[in-house]
Order: structure tokens, then sequence, then C-alpha cells
């Protein structure tokens, strides 16, 4: 019997009817006035959020960082940025949060670590270090080396010689991000050391980053290998740690494979429907709802305790690789049509209300798709108050710029000045918060009939 299973009930799904809000916490509010966002400046907002409906909060990595990859490039999987606070501010924070009845959910990018990552300089110093089979290693260099990079134009391998280990090691990603083994008994077991700590300190759920190169095993000259099977072991963990915590897996894979994540409801609970996304935006670009509603009867049949995460943006490129080129181009020409607003060959840079021409309606139009949607709903920090994008910005960073909360100087992000800004603030333009109103024209708030707006209690919000 499934372990959601009590009395022949099912207990309290809450993910089911949750409203998602995910931010990055360097990006959202500055509460010292050092030039980057911190959990004290979050402390602050958490009415904000509170007040548009949202019922759980999905943060971005908060780790430290050397921050190449947004901080996803992890150095320490158990503490918190010393920018960002301290884990102090962040038990505070979940303190705070729950007050306001807020779930937590955490960005969990296990699938490589940061090269300055202690495990991989211990890893380099030769094959007598424990720390050695952490990583995925070859004496010479394979010959499939290009194959399966994740970021055309930006990435030319997926295996690096390291002069001190003098190995190649691999990397999905940048290369400076090696890859964990999954296949190595003290990974997994340090991930579920991972796991419970969190826990501990009032998560509810971790945003699984990466979920097919999670569970993949890769060796020299072999094709993958993947492990799906590490999922219920994770959710086994989860079960007895704390039986309502939740697994939200990112896998953009083809339909026939999504079963694998979910198994039969003893694996993942939520997965990122990244085919109904790419089909929404074909939809609103052809402006009509066949290739939606056909994508919607294609989807597998859920488990009962399975769920469907969906959502208009996130921190990445909205990626269009499961359509077809000539309807990639149609998505492109609607909302993508300069080359500059183009990623990777299959992507598009541009936060939605770019994207939709800063028009209210055509904004208000596509929260109301995704609030129709089977599935819990995900909204991306800044797109309730119509935030735009810099495109000046390198590949996905230019849809990660501070938070605009007034028409102050750096939108009311900070009080430091412009320059000292770790991260971009849009101050000028359509979308810049130095203009006479702010940028509020395209706010979007979660309410229902009877006023609540959005209160967790109201029978109405309730999800199917």
């Amino acid at each position: 019997m499934p372990p959601q299973l009590w009395t022949g009930r099912f207990f309290d799904l809450w993910y089911k009817n949750a409203v998602i809000y995910s931010l990055n916490v360097a990006t959202y509010k500055d509460g010292n006035g050092d030039g980057i966002g911190d959990f004290a400046g979050l402390i602050e907002q958490l009415d904000h959020i509170a007040q548009l409906g949202v019922t759980c909060l999905w943060l971005l990595p908060f780790y430290p960082s050397p921050g190449l990859d947004h901080g996803y490039d992890v150095t320490d999987y158990y503490n918190v940025a010393p920018a960002l606070g301290t884990l102090g501010d962040f038990v505070e924070f979940s303190h705070q949060a729950r007050l306001r009845g807020l779930r937590l959910i955490v960005d969990l990018p296990i699938n490589h670590t940061s090269e300055q990552h202690p495990w991989f300089q211990q890893a380099r110093a030769g094959p007598a270090s424990p720390y050695r089979k952490y990583y995925v290693w070859a004496n010479t260099e394979p010959e499939n080396s290009a194959d399966g990079i994740v970021f055309p134009g930006f990435q030319s391998s997926v295996w690096t010689y390291d002069l001190r280990a003098r190995a190649w090691y691999y990397h999905r990603f940048y290369q400076y991000q090696p890859d964990l083994d999954i296949t190595c008994p003290a990974v997994r077991e340090e991930i579920f050391k991972i796991l419970g700590f969190w826990l501990e300190l009032g998560v509810s759920g971790f945003r699984i980053d990466a979920a097919p190169f999670v569970v993949e095993e890769v060796r020299p000259n072999r094709s993958p290998k993947r492990h799906y099977e590490f999922f219920g072991e994770m959710r086994d963990f989860l079960s007895w740690r704390k039986g309502d915590s939740v697994l939200l897996a990112e896998a953009n894979v083809r339909a026939s494979e999504l079963p694998r994540y979910f198994g039969d409801g003893s694996r993942i609970h939520m997965l990122f429907a990244f085919l109904v996304n790419q089909h929404l935006f074909l939809s609103l670009a052809e402006e009509r709802a066949e290739p939606l509603r056909q994508c919607l009867t294609t989807l597998p049949k859920l488990p009962q305790s399975a769920q469907w995460a969906q959502f208009l943006r996130n921190h990445d490129e909205l990626d269009l690789s499961r359509l077809p080129p000539e309807q990639r181009d149609q998505v492109y020409a609607a909302f993508a049509p300069e080359p500059k607003m183009q990623l990777y060959g299959r992507g598009i840079r541009r936060r939605l209300a770019g994207m939709q021409g800063n028009d209210r309606r055509r904004i208000e139009l596509a929260f109301s798709l995704l609030f129709s949607l089977p599935g819990t709903p995900v909204i991306y920090y800044g797109d309730e108050l119509g935030m735009g994008d810099d495109l000046s910005l390198p590949e996905r960073w230019p849809v990660r710029t501070c938070m605009q909360w007034t028409d102050d100087p750096n939108g009311g992000f900070s009080t430091a000045p412009n320059d000292r800004l770790l991260h971009s603030a849009i101050t000028d333009g359509e979308f810049g918060s130095n203009k006479s109103t702010p940028p509020r024209s395209s706010a979007i708030r979660i309410h229902c009939s009877t006023g609540c707006v959005g209160s967790p209690r109201c029978g109405k919000l309730a999800r199917r």
C-alpha cells in the first residue's frame, strides 16, 4: 500500500491545493542596504506574498556559491550564503512564513556541485581520495565528449581535463559544475543527509533541479543509463522523516518517459508540465486553443497522489525544444522576433509581460489559462507586477533582475547606490522603475468571487 494511504483515505495532499511562488532571495529585497537581497528583506515582504493568495514559497538556491550560475554551483549544502544571512536568519524566516500559512520548498541542485566544493577539491588530490568516487572521471578524453551539450554556443564539451587530477571529469552543464555520481553509495547518503537537514529547519519539500541528470549513470564512451528508482528512495526517506513533505522535479522529457518519474505514485510527487507550457505559448501565438487542448489529451494518466506543476515563466529560458521546428518558429515570431530574445536555439529569454507586449488583457488571459489548467500553479516573482526583462544581460540572466517594489531608485529593492547592486535592476525604459508610476499596470492578484484575496482556507481555491 502506498505510504500516502491510511484507513482507506488519503492524507491531506496540500500540494494539490497550493499556489506556489518562486523567488531568488538575492534579488527579492535588500534588508540591510548592502546591495544584495537577504532573508531579512524577504521577511519584510512576506505579507505581500501572503496577500497574493500564495500558500507555498519555492526558494531558488541560497547556499554558499561562487555565483557563476545563479547559485546552482553550490559549495556547501548545509549553510546559507553569508551575504543572504545566517542559518539563524533562515530559521526566523521559516517561522515567519509558517505564521502566514506559507510552506517552503527549497531548490536542491544535486546533479552537480561547484568545482570549488570541498568534495571536488579533495577528489582532485588523487585516485586514493575517498571523494574521487563522488564524481565521474576518465583517464583519456572520451570519444563522445561533445554529446549531450545543454548550452549550445556557450559550452563546447561535457568533459574537461583537470591538471591536478590528471584526468577528465564529466559535467553535463558548465565546466565549473562537475557532476556527482549517483551510483556512489556515499553520494546517496550525502543527499539523504541534506534532505534531513533542511526538513529539520522547517521546509516542506524540495525542487529537484535537472532531475533526469540526477539519476543518470555516466561512463566514458558508453550510453547513459538512468536509475529512476532513486526517486523512490528519496520519497521513502521523506515519508519517514516528514510525512507530508514533497518532491517537485524539473524533467523536460518526452511524454512517454514521464511515468518513470511518478512511478506508481511512490516516486516524485509533482513534475513541471513542460509540454503543456510549450503548447500553451503555441496556442497564444496561434490565437487558438487547439494546440493546448490536444497536448492535454496526450499527457499520461497520473497516479492518484501525483500532480502537475503548471507555470508560465520561470528563472530559465522559455524552453520550446519539444515543439517541431515550424511551430517553434511560430512562437519565436510572436514573442521573440529578434535574435537577441532567443537562446540556445530552443528558447526565449524574456519575461511574460514583455512577450505579451505589456498588454494587461493579454497577461490576464495567460494567467487565466494558468489557473484553469489541471495542476498546481507556479508563479515567478515579479510577474504579478508585470516586470520586464533586461536583454543586455547574458544568457538566462535577463529575467533574473531585482524585484521592483516602488518607483524609487533601484525600484525600492535596495537603498544602496545602483553601482553597488550585485544583480541588475531595471530602472529605465518601458519597464523601468524610474517613472512617475510604479510598474504595476499588469498586477495580478489571486482571488475568488468572495473577495478573500486567496485565503488558504477558502474552499474555492481547491485544485483538481
